[in-house]
């Protein structure tokens, strides 16, 4: 008997261990997206992407800037033979004849140089580039929007199912006792002679079935449960405690305008590809700039040159790029009709998915009604054939199998109530509006 105690004590003290080392959390669908918002892979991951889209932005822009550039040289001359082109000055020798001077030593070379250059006009590519990268800016900002969209939809779906499985396990958990609680009463009665040996192992048999289906759920719940705590980056020991919004949040089922991020992008991305179609027409136009500089000169003991500035105008305009830009045109509308068919296409999926995610709405409601109905009946079922089976008028394959139908129609409930709640967040992807939704 001691012994038995000592183990029992030693088995309590490791279940609290255990218990004391889950870190049991309550969570709202509001705050688990929230934190998918801040912490998860994949919203950096789409925030990294729209960094990269603005600094792409901030390089074309710089495409307008004018160009300046410094340069100095200092050279050493050896042996330098200098004929210089201006006439040397003579001067008198003490005989009266006149002599020339000697060429002067030349062995060292400064120069120092300032250019700048400043586009004017270039068949307004420039500023076609640009517009072109802003629209593109805007697509990436539509498309990091519909990323946090599926990342929110996919958390949402992670956390119901999580419900579903948690609360499968306590329904599986008091259909257990009750099982093993029938087992237990069938193997008196049994022995006693009032009950055939078979009635007895059909009745363990549940037990069996019913132990595997409980560790079955159990090992969904901690995958899930594993999973979502992985991806919120919480400490992985964490066990949610998945709190379902209020219902009546589901009775106002009036639908939002379309506002897709995803078909925003396809627009953005059509505007910029306009503006491609300009920037290969650019090509037809000469380009002039602005240019000037500044030299400063010094070879010594010969020549030196200071405060030469220059300012002028340049004028470009390469030939063979009229022929090319022929080309460079018909690909760049190719890829704008491509665009709008693409964005007409994409609009007539889009229209088709609300509607779908409308009907699958709707019929997740009128089914949790039914598995309501269900519920009741299945219950009020298990009472009366339990009745009659204490009263001999049922056989035990009866009593068990409207146990079963009782577990079911409890565990279809449970599950419809969370599948409701999904289709709606789906219906609100579908739309655009998840996340808005769950902020406002």
């Amino acid at each position: 008997m001691q012994i038995r105690n000592t183990i029992l004590i030693l088995g309590l003290i490791v279940f609290f261990q255990q218990l004391s080392a889950q870190n049991m959390r309550p969570i709202s669908l509001q705050e688990a997206v929230n934190l998918a918002l801040t912490n998860a892979d994949a919203s950096k991951l789409a925030d990294a992407k729209l960094n990269t889209a603005e600094s792409e932005l901030n390089v074309t822009k710089n495409l307008q800037y004018p160009d300046v550039s410094l340069s100095g040289q200092y050279l050493y001359l050896t042996n330098a033979d200098v004929n210089l082109k201006y006439a040397a000055s003579s001067g008198a020798s003490e005989d009266g004849s006149t002599q020339s001077s000697a060429s002067p030593n030349v062995n060292q070379l400064l120069l120092g140089q300032a250019n700048v250059s400043m586009p004017l006009f270039s068949g307004f590519k420039l500023k076609n580039i640009v517009k072109a990268s802003e629209n593109q800016f805007e697509a990436a900002k539509y498309t990091n929007a519909n990323d946090k969209e599926q990342l929110a939809i996919n958390v949402i779906g992670n956390l119901l199912n999580l419900y579903k499985s948690t609360q499968t396990i306590a329904l599986i958990q008091e259909n257990l006792k009750s099982a093993q609680q029938r087992a237990t009463d069938f193997s008196a009665m049994e022995q006693n002679g009032l009950l055939a040996r078979n009635d007895l192992l059909k009745s363990q048999l549940q037990v069996s079935n019913t132990e595997i289906a409980l560790e079955e759920a159990k090992k969904t719940q901690y995958i899930l449960n594993y999973q979502l705590a992985v991806l919120l980056k919480l400490p992985e020991d964490t066990v949610f405690d998945v709190q379902l919004p209020d219902a009546t949040l589901f009775t106002d089922n009036s639908l939002v305008s379309n506002s897709r991020s995803d078909l925003q992008a396809l627009q953005s991305n059509e505007t910029a590809a306009e503006h491609q179609i300009k920037v290969a027409q650019s090509n037809y136009y000469p380009s002039l700039s602005i240019v000037g500089g500044y030299i400063a000169l010094d070879v010594k003991n010969a020549l030196s040159v200071s405060n030469a500035m220059n300012i002028g105008v340049g004028i470009k305009y390469n030939l063979s790029d009229i022929f090319k830009a022929k080309s460079d045109v018909k690909l760049a509308k190719s890829k704008v009709e491509e665009l709008k068919y693409t964005i007409n296409k994409y609009s007539s999926q889009i229209k088709v998915e609300i509607e779908n995610a409308k009907r699958n709405y709707e019929l997740a409601l009128k089914k949790s009604e039914v598995y309501n109905e269900s519920e009741l009946q299945a219950t009020e079922n298990y009472r009366i054939v339990k009745d009659k089976y204490d009263n001999g008028l049922e056989d035990t394959n009866d009593l068990l199998e409207a146990d079963v139908e009782q577990l079911q129609a409890k565990i279809n409930l449970t599950n419809s109530k969370a599948d409701s709640s999904l289709r709606y967040y789906e219906l609100l992807t579908a739309q655009g509006q998840l996340i808005n939704s769950l902020q406002n």
